[in-house]
């Protein structure tokens, strides 16, 4: 006995205390709810449940262990302790994948609002781009730009060869009236030349 009443006693744990909450625990449910939910367990059921039966109904008296006249009791306290165990294994399997479940929705939640955020702030700028767009020039109204400067040019190009042209059409003239002006002064000085003689 304890030497003193208010003081508990220590306890002394001789099997090992298991967390069921746990993953390793977690992952051996949903191994075995898994592999219980598979055409392979079926079979491998199935095959247990024949040879069992065939054991106990067509084997020797002797060597038969569960009896078909009592209703193979054994072999209906194997199934039920089995059932009995499966479906709290299945449940917890499924309370993990719905765990599981909800963090994936929760990242997912969160991945469509970054989307969403991002897709906005796209069209955002794509918006502003447009209007910025707008009142750039664009590259065939550069063209036309161009176009119409060449034209220009080449029209004043055309304008200032015809006013050398006629300029050097009035030197030519200027130059030949006055080598005409110059032969009839020539000619009047020779004339008057002989005519003095």
């Amino acid at each position: 006995m304890a030497d003193r009443l208010d003081t508990p006693l220590i306890r002394r744990r001789r099997l090992p205390r298991i967390n069921l909450e746990s993953e390793g625990v977690g992952r051996v449910a949903e191994g075995i709810a898994r592999f219980s939910g598979t055409p392979q367990f079926l079979i491998y059921l199935s095959i247990f449940v024949f040879a069992w039966l065939g054991w106990n109904t067509f084997a020797p008296a002797h060597l038969q262990f569960d009896k078909a006249e009592l209703g193979f009791t054994a072999l209906t306290l194997m199934l039920s302790l089995q059932a009995s165990y499966a479906a709290p294994l299945i449940l917890l399997a499924q309370n993990r994948q719905d765990d599981r479940d909800r963090v994936t929705a929760e990242q997912d939640r969160r991945r469509a609002e970054r989307n969403l955020a991002d897709t906005e702030y796209l069209t955002r700028e794509i918006a502003g781009l447009r209007q910025a767009l707008g009142e750039v020039a664009t590259r065939d109204f550069l063209r036309s730009e161009i176009r119409d400067l060449l034209e220009e040019i080449v029209e004043h190009d055309r304008e200032r060869d015809k006013t050398r042209e006629t300029k050097e059409a009035q030197k030519d003239a200027e130059k030949e009236s006055e080598k005409e002006s110059e032969k009839e002064s020539a000619d009047k000085s020779e004339r008057s030349d002989a005519d003095n003689n």
